[in-house]
């Protein structure tokens, strides 16, 4: 049995830790610090097998050099040569096995043009997206245009409803809070607000969320909604999906 569990990193950053029951071999996802990784593997006795990278950035890569130096793991990642460290560098559509389970690789380019996604099937389907889909929300495009964006968000949609979600980062709230202001004749995101309130009041992460719960709460993936267009056309192009979420992502970055 395949369980996922959080490490909380810099404040609002989760490194995931992938394990199962019968061995001490487990898998992290975007360590951007070695010292939270370090010190569960050490105080749980468990060995780092490997690695698993989706972009650049340095809070999610910062870690890489002193986990590689102190337990030699396989390490996967997209093909950026800016990456050091990455033996198996995977690209659209590959498929790498990790923890006894068949991993389909889908390039998510966006938030940066080297993102991907892992994603596994199973019971149930996992997918660690990194800054690609946040719960109510996505990530800020440093590098990508809205468009790309826009089209890796639906690609992703298109995975089944019951996939669990695991972002990298604790913004459940601040995307609420945005997803009430576009989306706010929908009693989703309201309940969602409450849960995940209650939650963080119990210092419990909002995370993983699931595919299905998104497409209910996450206004990047509603961009077809006639509330949600209503809402973002007094900020700019709603003619389209892909002119509404472009509307919905410049309004989320000055929200």
């Amino acid at each position: 049995m395949l369980s996922v569990t959080p490490i909380p990193a810099f404040g609002d950053n989760y490194i995931w830790l992938l394990r199962q029951d019968s061995s001490p071999d487990v898998c992290v996802v975007d360590p951007g610090d070695a010292a939270p990784v370090i010190d569960l593997l050490e105080r749980e006795k468990l060995t780092l097998g490997t690695i698993l990278i989706t972009h650049h950035h340095h809070d999610h890569t910062g870690g890489l050099a002193t986990l590689i130096e102190r337990y030699s793991p396989r390490v996967i990642g997209p093909c950026n040569p800016d990456i050091a460290g990455i033996q198996e560098r995977v690209a659209d559509g590959d498929e790498v096995r990790v923890m006894g389970r068949q991993f389909e690789v889908h390039e998510v380019p966006g938030h940066t043009l080297d993102h991907i996604a892992f994603f596994t099937a199973g019971i149930p389907p996992l997918l660690f997206c990194g800054d690609t889909i946040f719960s109510a929300g996505c990530g800020r495009l440093f590098e990508g245009s809205p468009e790309q964006m826009h089209g890796s968000l639906e690609r992703l949609a298109t995975l089944p409803d019951d996939t669990l979600v695991f972002a990298a980062h604790e913004y459940t709230l601040a995307n609420l809070r945005f997803a009430l202001a576009a989306d706010p004749h929908n009693p989703d995101v309201t309940q969602a607000m409450e849960e995940c309130q209650r939650a963080r009041e119990l210092d419990r992460p909002t995370l993983p969320s699931s595919l299905g719960r998104e497409k209910r709460i996450n206004p990047f993936l509603r961009c077809n909604d006639t509330g949600v267009r209503r809402a973002a056309s007094e900020h700019g192009d709603t003619a389209s999906d892909a002119s509404t979420f472009a509307t919905l992502r410049a309004w989320k970055d000055n929200f």
